[in-house]
């Protein structure tokens, strides 16, 4: 299975094996697992690269002095042969919770002393926790034991192995956030917040050689990973980072390290800290050496997504330097003080990203000067409003903060992407295109509609530095209006039609199509409402429009298969879907109407399947396509839920695409008998309606999950056949008529039933043969139809959106005006007078004809 089949597996068993133990506690046993796996495997690969024998590796012991000390000093621990995970997992080894104690205890007392600040403590929380997973020594073996054959199919060692593991770490820790609340936020950044903070940080790095990168708040470490990820795809070499990070919370502080050592980072590459940012800033000095070490922090950037409003003591820190040129935060309030801390630590040339509470932006006081002082200095250069509900554990809206120490430009960039998300779940959550426009818009400092607006120093200062977005960039949509004149005499008002200018400089001569003048403020509809869509699907402008578009995406199938298909070896996964952008964005430039972020989704939603099919294809060779693997699931065996086969998949081939490209003649045979058997059940149900209601209660017919399987119904069918042959045929609407015809549907279906799950089967081993036996060029059509095909057609329909939603918009103007007011009150007033003339003829005694009089009066408005 690939990556992500993996990981959701991996998760769903987990999460059952939890039981009770709340997600955020139970993360840091199974985390703490995959990591002890990593650094076992991981010597264990060391050992066979240096030649060692798997004799050899199986007699290392701490009493081999000489052997030890090697691997100290090359990895910086070492676990003896009984200690590592493979023998825990050996099925010809006897596992017990005892072994992980030892263990543990063992890896802190053999670390070498250079990567004493690395490693040491590295394993207490899950040594601590251990007690938890089970009220006795039997209890607690078994669910360590089941932990531990959990994970043993995660690969750690290779490029590949980085990857998996990275993801499914990623993945977990995503996956426990998102069970664990409010305690969420002390460990984890939503990694499509993780990722637009390392875009935009990355790109403002992309020209340096050497990086520095500090979270000085940094949780499980994947924010900071993130923004490492991204700085690299520019980076010469991944070993040209440097990573600074710094965790109060021992547990969290122990998941930073884990993260940042498992991503195959150099150890002299990773510097962290168990400390609180705000009381103990980062020491200028090593302890074990203070002054021949003394050296401030200064990094090329900082990332950080601190608590938000926490309280701190700001007592005695006036003449901290990271507070001293600003002032300190309210005591109630430390996100300037995390801010300013940030900002400190900033190379001239550096750029820092923080995620904050919306207060920041408008509160006053203390904080309302620290902001006006950083406004003055042009410290802010982007303020990016997010969706509310983006975070696990709390609701409260958030934005990014971008600073920097030096700027040529004094204006904010400031963007509204709250209305930018989808649903998930409950939370909401950016995606990918979401992710690219608001990146476009701060790397180009764009002003979009809406959107993104460049503002300058001299607006924010009349505006008391308030920096709150709506201030700035409006993104509610437009209020409903009505227009007076046209709801009493009818029309359309031009200044309404106009708000559809988009499309007017897009395709002026459809405006003329659509509508013609009443007065010089308002038009009506030229041709009849239900003509709207015709006239503007037919119209010479439309269709040249759309003739504009697919000549700009000619050849882009091509491209896509050259590029993706043809070079397959060489596409670099890191990169390609920004290669892709820039090609669709390239072809889409002239062309008005499309959204091109819509297009880009498309593109990123389907880079996604081609990125996992080249992951394996680049991991496994070619021979990975027309690989067929058992089909896993769970399934209860006699009471116990188990994992048993359950036919076959294609490892990347899909088994249905492979049926409707090669077997489609068997596919169509299936078909046939399956809509047979509908017509089977739909007549079973005619002749169950046409039975009276004394037929039905009678034993005979009854029905069932399975149709009629009554089997008194063959019984006397029988019985009812030979009495046709002595007294000829019965009417065919008689109850003994539809008894002999559901006998025979009966016998029909129970044939039908059984060649077609034969032919089910006999077509599902067929594909699983024609997979292994395809030729390259089938498989190329094949990726081909798989990869290009469902891309090119997604964005081959983009113009059909546009004539549906310019439609809807001009079917909605038409409906809108309508109906007059003055047409309405006729028709009201029509309808009371008809009502009158029906009371008139009414009769009743005195008193009712006087109820009545006085009600036909109030009608016709006497």
């Amino acid at each position: 299975m690939n990556k992500q089949q993996l990981a959701a597996k991996i998760w769903e068993s987990a999460n059952q094996m939890r039981s009770k133990i709340e997600a955020n506690e139970y993360k840091d046993y199974i985390l703490g697992f995959i990591f002890y796996k990593y650094l076992s495997d991981t010597q264990v690969s060391f050992l066979i690269e240096q030649e060692m024998t798997q004799d050899d590796i199986e007699a290392l012991t701490e009493d081999d002095t000489e052997t030890v000390d090697y691997i100290r000093r090359e990895k910086g621990y070492f676990i003896a042969y009984d200690n590592l995970f493979s023998t825990w997992v050996d099925s010809s080894t006897e596992f017990d919770e005892s072994n992980v104690r030892d263990a543990l205890s063992a890896f802190n007392r053999l670390i070498n002393k250079k990567h004493k600040k690395l490693f040491e403590g590295i394993f207490t929380t899950l040594e601590t926790g251990l007690s938890k997973l089970g009220e006795t020594s039997g209890k607690r073996t078994k669910a360590i034991s089941d932990l531990l054959h959990l994970i043993k199919a995660i690969p750690m060692t290779g490029n590949l192995g980085y990857d998996v593991l990275g993801y499914i770490y990623e993945y977990l820790i995503e996956k426990f956030a998102a069970n664990a609340g409010k305690k969420a936020g002390e460990f984890y950044t939503p990694h499509e917040v993780s990722l637009l903070m390392s875009e935009i940080t990355a790109h403002e790095l992309k020209h340096k050689d050497e990086i520095e990168i500090y979270d000085p708040t940094s949780g499980s470490g994947s924010l900071l990973i993130n923004i490492g990820s991204s700085v690299a795809k520019y980076a010469k070499s991944k070993d040209d980072i440097k990573y600074y990070a710094q965790e109060l919370k021992q547990s969290t502080y122990n998941l930073t390290r884990m993260n940042l050592i498992m991503r195959g980072i150099l150890p002299d590459n990773i510097i962290t800290r168990n400390g609180d940012t705000l009381e103990d800033d980062w020491p200028y000095f090593d302890e074990s050496n203070p002054q021949e070490s003394y050296q401030p922090l200064y990094v090329d950037a900082v990332v950080s997504n601190p608590p938000y409003s926490q309280k701190w003591d700001p007592e005695n820190k006036e003449n901290d330097p990271r507070y001293a040129r600003f002032g300190l935060a309210p005591k109630t309030k430390a996100d300037f003080a995390f801010l300013l801390h940030d900002l400190y630590h900033l190379k001239p040339d550096g750029i820092m990203t923080i995620v904050l509470p919306h207060g920041v932006l408008f509160r006053g006081g203390e904080e309302g000067e620290i902001r006006k002082q950083l406004i003055e200095n042009n410290h802010i250069d982007a303020i990016i409003g997010l969706p509310a509900n983006i975070f696990f554990g709390t609701g409260i809206p958030t934005v990014i903060l971008v600073l920097k120490q030096k700027r040529e430009n004094n204006d904010v960039l400031i963007v509204d992407a709250s209305k930018h998300f989808v649903k998930e779940g409950k939370n909401n959550k950016l995606q990918d295109s979401d992710i690219k426009r608001i990146t476009d818009a701060v790397i180009h400092r764009q002003d979009n509609d809406k959107f993104s607006k460049v503002v300058s120093k001299k607006t924010i200062q009349q505006n008391d530095y308030n920096l709150n977005i709506p201030r700035y960039v409006d993104s509610s949509p437009p209020a409903e209006t009505w227009d007076l004149h046209a709801t009493m005499l009818g029309g359309i008002p031009n200044r309404e039609i106009a708000a559809l200018k988009e499309y007017w400089d897009a395709l002026p001569e459809l405006h003329d199509a659509l509508f013609r003048a009443k007065s010089s403020d308002y038009s009506e509809l030229a041709v009849e409402k239900s003509q709207v869509q015709t006239t503007i699907a037919q119209h010479p402008q439309l269709r040249a429009f759309i003739d504009a578009y697919n000549q700009a995406f000619n050849g882009f199938d091509e491209y896509l298969n050259t590029t993706l298909i043809e070079g397959w070896e060489s596409v670099n996964r890191n990169r390609q879907q920004a290669q892709l952008s820039v090609e669709l964005f390239k072809r889409m430039q002239p062309i008005a109407l499309v959204d091109k972020y819509q297009a880009y989704q498309l593109l990123s939603d389907q880079w996604q399947i081609i990125s996992a099919d080249l992951e394996m294809m680049q991991t496994e060779g070619f021979k990975a396509t027309t690989q067929v693997d058992p089909h896993m699931v769970i399934k209860k065996v006699k009471g116990k839920e188990s994992e048993v086969q359950d036919g076959w998949k294609g490892h990347i081939m899909p088994f249905e695409l492979v049926q409707t490209t090669h077997l489609n003649e068997d596919v169509q045979a299936l078909a046939r008998q399956e809509s047979r058997l509908a017509e089977i059940t739909a007549m079973f149900e005619e002749i169950l309606e046409s039975l009276s209601e004394d037929e039905k209660e009678a034993e005979t017919i009854k029905e069932s999950n399975d149709g009629f399987v009554n089997a008194q119904v063959s019984k006397e069918a029988k019985a009812l056949a030979k009495e046709v042959k002595t007294n000829g045929a019965f009417d065919e609407e008689s109850y003994e008529a539809k008894i002999i015809k559901v006998a025979t549907l009966i016998e029909e279906e129970k044939k039908l039933k059984k060649e077609f799950k034969e032919a089910t089967t006999a077509l599902h081993l067929k594909t699983k043969k024609t997979i292994e036996k395809l030729t390259a060029s089938q498989v190329t059509d094949l990726l081909h139809l798989k990869w290009v095909a469902p891309l090119c057609e997604a964005l081959s329909a983009m113009p059909s959106a546009v004539v549906s939603r310019v439609t809807s918009k001009i079917q909605q103007l038409a409906d809108k005006y309508a109906v007059t007011y003055s047409q309405v009150a006729n028709e009201i007033q029509t309808s009371e007078n008809e009502l009158a003339e029906m009371m008139g003829l009414l009769k009743g005694n005195e008193l009712d004809m006087q109820g009545l009089a006085e009600l036909t009066k109030l009608l016709k408005g006497e």
